[in-house]
């Protein structure tokens, strides 16, 4: 099947899956021009990526969201329509239970034209839910169909003294680097001091952080999570974004622009992470992140 066959089989077999449920019903569905997700530097973290990422944890917990709910096809359908559109980055995450339909969409695609990020669920110093770093991300591996993680995080840090309270997974991540299995460590920040901590610490090569111009479910105001951010930009840091539409809260069009426009053109973000759940709603954030990236 030639390209605009499968986008135009594409939107008019799936796009309704998700839309209603989502907000996004308006969506114009309209055929996508040829226009391509381009690739940026993460900070120094010597890596390059595409601008977005197909986010798969919306509504994620307990091992599943609402990527993952929609099942195998559609979500191998919607991954391998974004790599073709130029996304090449996948954020993943142990509790989502995305990493095995990640894993499965991926097959025979090329790992070098890849990014795979993915996030472990980690417990104090002393919990007897700890268990040895290299058997977590084993299994994590073998589940997200890859040798190597471009990027782990720890996920959710929710305090500022996780440098202390995660040393554990924190030396077990550096080993794991140190061996050639991560590329890349960081956190996912859901806290102020957690998000000052990972902008300070050396350990710290990237940050996921909530960040949009309506200050939804966010970790501070705009103005401040921004500038700390920049901060962490100059230390060389890769910034990730996340929350970019406030959790879906801020999906009308004016909005959704607003949001882009945001992050792409006034923002210390590299690059973001997007739940997108069907086709229309990935065609309409690259047209959008690409034209905006472009002025």
């Amino acid at each position: 099947m030639d390209r605009r066959k499968f986008i135009q089989t594409g939107v008019a077999g799936v796009a309704g899956l998700s839309l209603s449920h989502t907000g996004l019903a308006n969506i114009q569905m309209s055929l996508p021009s040829d226009v391509s997700v381009d690739k940026v530097k993460l900070g120094k973290t010597g890596l390059k990526v595409s601008r977005i990422a197909m986010g798969t944890g919306t509504k994620g917990w307990n091992f599943q969201s609402n990527q993952t709910r929609a099942g195998q096809d559609h979500f191998t359908r919607m991954a391998r329509h974004g790599y073709e559109r130029g996304i090449r980055f996948f954020d993943m995450a142990d509790t989502y239970g995305s990493q095995p339909f990640v894993g499965k969409a991926i097959e025979g695609l090329p790992r070098e034209k890849l990014t795979l990020m993915s996030k472990m669920w980690t417990y104090d110093e002393g919990s007897d839910k700890i268990e040895p770093v290299r058997k977590t991300l084993d299994r994590m591996r073998k589940e997200a169909n890859t040798e190597y993680f471009d990027i782990l995080l720890m996920h959710c840090m929710t305090k500022g003294n996780w440098g202390e309270t995660r040393k554990f997974y924190m030396d077990g991540f550096a080993q794991a680097k140190a061996d050639g299995i991560v590329k890349a460590v960081g956190v996912s920040c859901h806290n102020w001091d957690a998000m000052v901590e990972a902008v300070n610490n050396p350990w710290c090569d990237v940050i996921l952080a909530r960040l949009n111009p309506f200050e939804s479910h966010m970790d501070g105001s705009r103005d401040d999570v921004n500038r700390l951010l920049g901060r962490a930009r100059e230390k060389g840091k890769g910034i990730i974004g996340m929350k970019i539409f406030g959790e879906g809260q801020h999906v009308a069009d004016d909005e959704r622009e607003q949001s882009l426009r945001y992050a792409i053109t006034e923002s210390n973000l590299h690059c973001m992470t997007l739940g997108m759940e069907s086709i229309a709603q990935m065609d309409d954030a690259i047209e959008r992140v690409m034209r905006l990236a472009k002025r």
